[in-house]
C-alpha cells in the first residue's frame, strides 16, 4: 500500500512509502484503495483555506483503470472455480456406467441376443398374411406365386411340434444369460478403468504441485551457483549442475502436464463431463484392503468370474445348437389355415362344377425327413463347435487362476516396494532437513544442500510412481475376485 507523508510548504514534494503485504494462498484479498491527502498551508490566501485543512484529491484515471481491471479479472477468476465441480470417485463411476461407450455396446449386445430369443420363440404364435392375389385369368386360372387368383387372402401358421426349433430356443435363451454375464464383466471394466483414471490422475496433479515448487528452488539454486561463479567461489562444472537439475525438474513438469491433460480428457469422455467442470477429490478414494498371502484368491475368483461363466455358458449354447442340429431329422408338424375370395373373372365357375366365393381351409402339416445328408453334415459342423466352445471354456478357467495368482504376488510385492519406496523418501527428507540446519547454521555448503533436495525429490517421485503401481494391481485383483464394485462404491452405499 502506498501512502505520502505529510509535507511542509517548503517541501510541496511528495514521498511515498511501500508497506509489505502477507501472502495469502487460500484466496484473493485486496486492501481498500489509498487516498491521497495534502496538506495546504493558510499562507495560500487565494485558495482560501486555512491552515490545517485537508481536501481528498481525485485518483489519477490510469490508477482507476488498474484497480477496476484486476477486480475484473478476479471475479472472472471466482467464476471459474465456482462452476469447477468436486467430483468424487463415487460420483464419476455413476457418470462413467450412464455414459461410458463400453456399457452402451454391452447393453446393445443384450437387446440383440434378447431379441433372437424372442425370434425363436415367437415361432410358435401364429403368424398371419393378409394380401391380393388380383389378375385377369384366360382359359384354367392358373396360380399366381403359388397361390390361386383372388380378390382377398388370408394366412396362418405357426409351429406346433418341432424338436429342433424348441432346442434352438434353449440355445438363445442360453446365449442371452450369457450376454448378461458378459455385460456384468463390461460393467467391472468400466469401473476399473475410472478407478485408476482417478488415481494415476491425483498423482499426476500431486506430483505438479511438488515440482512447480521444485522448480523455484531449482532456479533459484542455478541463479544462485551462478553467482558465485562470477565471483570465483564455484567452477563451471557446478553451475551445469544446477542447469541439469532445473533441466530434469523441467523434464518432469512437461511429463506430468501431458499425463494429467490426457488422464483428465479420457475422465471426461467416460462421464461426459466437460474438461473445466472435473476437480478431483482425492480423499474419496476408499482405502485398498490389505492382501494376505494365504488367501485362496485363485478358488475365489474362479467361483465369481464372469468371463468363466461367459464362457461356459456359451458352451452349454453350442452343445444346444449341435443337439439342434441333429433333432433337425425328426419329424414335425406345424399349424395352417387360409381364407381366400374368389371372383368370377377368374374362370373358377366354368372350370368347376360348383363355385362359391369364400373358401376356407384349416389343417396340420407333417413332415418325415428321411434322407437328407447336407443336414447330416451340419450336425456334425455343429458338434466341432460344441466342443472348441467347451475347451476355450477350460482355456479361461485356467488363465483366470493363473492371472489371480500373478496377481496377488504381485500386490504382495508391490506392497514391500511401496513400503521401502516411501522409508527411502523419509530418509531424504530427513537428511534434506538436516543439510538445511547445516546451511543455516553456516556449517553446510551450498552444493550438499542441492544435492539433498536432488535426493529427496528423485525419492518422492520413486515413492508416487510405486505407490500408484501397487494401488493399479490391487484394482486388477479387486476386479477378479468379484469385489472391486463394491470397494468403489461403499462410500456412496454408506
Amino acid at each position: 500500500m502506498v501512502w505520502p507523508r505529510k509535507h511542509s510548504t517548503e517541501s510541496p514534494t511528495e514521498e511515498w512509502r511501500i508497506l509489505p503485504r502477507k501472502k495469502s494462498t487460500d484466496s484473493y484479498k485486496f486492501l481498500p484503495l489509498p487516498v491521497r491527502r495534502t496538506t495546504i498551508c493558510a499562507s495560500r490566501s487565494s485558495r482560501g483555506l486555512i491552515k490545517g485543512d485537508t481536501m481528498k484529491e481525485r485518483l489519477p484515471r490510469w490508477f482507476r483503470l488498474v484497480n477496476l481491471l484486476i477486480l475484473s479479472v478476479a471475479a472472472l477468476i471466482g467464476e471459474r472455480r465456482a462452476l469447477a465441480e468436486s467430483l468424487p470417485l463415487q460420483r464419476a463411476i455413476e457418470l462413467a456406467l450412464a455414459h461410458s461407450t463400453t456399457s452402451a455396446i454391452a447393453n446393445a449386445d443384450l437387446q440383440r441376443t434378447y431379441a433372437s430369443y424372442r425370434e425363436i420363440r415367437n415361432n410358435y404364435l401364429p403368424q398371419l398374411v393378409v394380401g391380393s392375389g388380383l389378375g385377369w385369368s384366360y382359359g384354367f386360372p392358373l396360380s399366381l406365386e403359388n397361390s390361386a387368383p383372388s380378390l382377398v387372402n388370408v394366412v396362418a401358421q405357426s409351429t406346433v411340434f418341432n424338436p429342433a426349433q424348441h432346442q434352438f430356443m434353449n440355445a438363445a435363451r442360453t446365449e442371452w444369460q450369457a450376454s448378461q454375464l458378459q455385460g456384468k464383466d463390461q460393467r467391472n471394466a468400466v469401473i476399473q478403468d475410472v478407478a485408476v483414471s482417478y488415481a494415476e490422475l491425483a498423482k499426476w496433479e500431486a506430483r505438479i504441485t511438488r515440482l512447480q515448487s521444485d522448480e523455484t528452488q531449482a532456479q533459484q539454486m542455478q541463479k544462485a551457483v551462478a553467482e558465485r561463479v562470477q565471483e570465483g567461489v564455484d567452477s563451471a562444472v557446478d553451475l551445469n549442475k544446477a542447469k541439469l537439475t532445473s533441466a530434469r525438474v523441467r523434464l518432469h513438469m512437461a511429463e506430468a502436464r501431458g499425463s494429467a491433460d490426457v488422464l483428465r480428457r479420457h475422465l471426461a469422455e467416460l462421464t461426459g463431463l466437460p474438461l473445466s467442470s472435473i476437480e478431483l477429490a482425492p480423499e474419496t478414494i476408499p482405502a485398498l484392503p490389505p492382501v494376505a498371502s494365504d488367501d485362496n484368491l485363485p478358488d475365489k475368483a474362479v467361483a465369481v468370474s464372469p468371463v468363466i461363466k461367459f464362457a461356459e455358458q456359451h458352451a452349454l449354447a453350442e452343445s444346444m445348437r449341435a443337439s439342434a442340429e441333429h433333432r433337425a431329422l425328426l419329424p414335425s408338424f406345424d399349424f395352417a389355415a387360409q381364407y381366400a375370395r374368389l371372383s368370377t373373372f377368374n374362370n373358377y365357375d366354368q372350370y368347376y362344377k360348383t363355385f362359391q366365393p369364400n373358401n376356407v381351409t384349416i389343417g396340420m402339416s407333417f413332415r418325415f425327413p428321411l434322407f437328407n445328408a447336407s443336414q447330416r453334415a451340419r450336425a456334425q459342423a455343429a458338434d466341432a463347435e460344441a466342443l472348441k466352445a467347451k475347451k476355450q471354456a477350460e482355456a479361461s478357467r485356467n488363465q483366470v487362476q493363473e492371472e489371480t495368482l500373478k496377481l496377488q504376488r504381485a500386490a504382495e510385492q508391490l506392497e514391500a516396494a511401496r513400503e521401502v519406496a516411501q522409508l527411502e523418501y523419509q530418509l531424504a527428507q530427513s537428511s534434506l532437513d538436516a543439510a538445511q540446519i547445516r546451511v543455516d547454521a553456516k556449517t553446510g555448503t551450498l552444493h550438499e544442500l542441492a544435492d539433498a533436495r536432488a535426493q529427496a525429490n528423485e525419492r518422492y517421485l520413486a515413492f508416487q510412481d510405486a505407490d500408484f503401481e501397487y494401488q493399479r494391481v490391487r484394482l486388477s485383483l479387486l476386479r477378479a475376485t468379484g469385489d472391486l464394485e463394491k470397494w468403489a462404491l461403499q462410500a456412496a452405499d454408506k
